[in-house]
């Protein structure tokens, strides 16, 4: 339970961060009851991290400090970097038929950045490029390069790749991943194989991590397997982290709950 009374499904997040670095936590929210998830984010700082929302059915109104403000719907992704401070808001409002689903990913930032200027990008579905293979695959592109298309989101801190990938039944998909980079793959429809070796059946609701390697390679067996892939380059620095703020030390996190009380958390950008 997050916000204010939202039920959510945590796939990582709020314990040992270095298996996922630069990632800290991943989120699957949604449900077909409104009471679950209508209550929403009210207003609430960050410092330190990036925040990407991506929505499969219903809309996100959200706004913040910089006078941002807007809704996102299914296919879109917000992409926030809080930075130095940012206050915010998300309101989940269900379709039609009263139905809500997407995920938030947490990026950390290194030491260098964390006081950057926050900066904000609405990237709407249409904006995101998708490429399909020979055998059926198809690639929704959010962040990083696949068959010489770039997702939207560029000028990442941690070099992250994000992709939406669909793999029809029976088939494979092979895929080339950077040495040195943290690798992991969420299942959200469907069932494939994740290991070469065909050993191992992953399911929805699991996830997969990567050790270091060049590529992966995923079976999908009697049905299509949907699931997103994302990598990163590692921060590998002190993590302080104390709910909606992450830090390198105990110090930062204290003047930044200090300065959120005292009213100077924001730093630029207001309107």
């Amino acid at each position: 339970m997050e916000g204010a009374g939202v039920r959510l499904k945590r796939v990582f997040g709020f314990g040992e961060t270095s298996d996922y670095d630069p990632f800290l936590l991943l989120d699957n929210f949604g449900s077909d009851n409104p009471a679950d998830y209508s209550k929403g984010f009210p207003w609430h700082p960050h410092r330190g991290i990036e925040t990407i929302t991506y929505v499969l059915r219903g809309d996100v109104e959200h706004q913040d400090s910089l006078g941002n403000k807007g809704v996102i719907g299914p296919g879109d992704v917000q992409w926030m970097t809080a930075g130095s401070g940012i206050i915010h808001q998300e309101m989940p409002r269900g379709d039609q038929e009263g139905s809500m689903w997407g995920f938030q990913l947490w990026a950390n930032l290194p030491a260098a950045h964390k006081m950057m200027d926050p900066r904000y990008r609405d990237v709407k579905s249409n904006d995101i490029p998708e490429v399909s293979t020979d055998g059926g695959v198809k690639i929704k592109i959010i962040a990083g390069t696949v068959a010489g298309k770039r997702g939207p989101a560029k000028d990442v801190i941690i070099d992250p790749e994000y992709l939406d990938v669909i793999v029809p039944a029976r088939s494979e998909f092979v895929h080339p991943t950077s040495l040195g980079y943290t690798v992991f793959a969420f299942v959200f429809l469907g069932t494939a194989h994740f290991d070469e070796d065909k050993k191992t059946l992953v399911a929805r609701d699991q996830l997969v991590l990567f050790d270091d390697g060049d590529r992966i390679i995923v079976t999908a067996e009697d049905e299509p397997v949907r699931f997103l892939l994302i990598s990163g380059k590692p921060i590998r620095e002190p993590v302080a982290w104390y709910g909606p703020i992450v830090m390198n030390t105990q110090e930062e996190l204290r003047i930044a709950f200090e300065e959120f009380q005292n009213g100077t958390f924001i730093k630029h950008g207001q309107p």
